[in-house]
């Protein structure tokens, strides 16, 4: 299955540490639920393996040790997504994953934007090639000024399925570390970091990305909600 040949060709870090009595019944909960949220596309097998995958891949950063089941939970749910689209066919909407380095300001901001202005009518995902270890605050401030919450995003990286999953994808000065896979559209896009900005210039950056994704949104033939 394509599923098992994604996680086997990514992990190569070191087996999951042990977690808190409470983290591992929290996780425990999380794969109840996205049992159910996957029930007829992917069994307990497989998502009890993204969820020990994903863990791994994110345990090693100690900053995020509080936040580690509701970020294995959220990850495993992109993948599986992801692996949706690649594995089933879900394909009845264009998927956009939004790239830059720390997943922290430029790209949760188009993701925001992106799922505020196109509802339900494509998949969204976004990474970072170095994930940061919390979302610019400046950012989720701007943002909030025009009606959309990203308070609670939190940085995480791109995998390949994801990756593989993207009708586009948009990098925001990640360079040669942005995945390249055939048949997938990119744009690169030169936006300011807004890390260390005062609110002026990430409300100006804020306000470029906007104007992007509503062209993106044009040439996807998206509708704005």
């Amino acid at each position: 299955m394509l599923a098992s040949l994604l996680v086997d060709n990514e992990t190569t870090d070191p087996a999951p540490r042990t977690l808190t009595a409470e983290q591992t019944l929290l996780i425990k909960q999380a794969a109840r639920r996205l049992t159910d949220e996957f029930s007829g596309t992917f069994n307990t097998e497989t998502i009890e393996r993204y969820i020990t995958d994903s863990q791994v891949k994110l345990e090693s950063r100690a900053n995020f040790t509080n936040w580690l089941p509701i970020l294995i939970e959220r990850f495993t749910r992109d993948r599986l997504r992801a692996l949706a689209r690649l594995e089933v066919g879900t394909l009845d909407k264009p998927a956009v994953l939004f790239l830059c380095v720390h997943n922290a300001g430029r790209s949760q901001m188009a993701a925001g934007f992106l799922r505020h202005l196109a509802g339900d009518g494509v998949d969204v995902f976004s990474g970072g090639t170095d994930p940061g270890n919390q979302t610019n605050e400046v950012a989720v401030a701007a943002m909030a000024e025009v009606g959309i919450d990203i308070s609670a995003e939190l940085p995480q990286p791109w995998t390949d399925e994801i990756a593989r999953a993207a009708d586009v994808i948009v990098s925001m000065g990640c360079g040669d570390a942005c995945p390249i896979f055939p048949g997938t559209r990119y744009e690169d896009w030169d936006l300011d970091d807004p890390s260390g900005q005062p609110i002026e210039a990430v409300r100006r950056i804020r306000d470029d990305i906007r104007g992007r994704i509503e062209a993106l949104m044009a040439s996807l033939e998206l509708t704005p909600v």
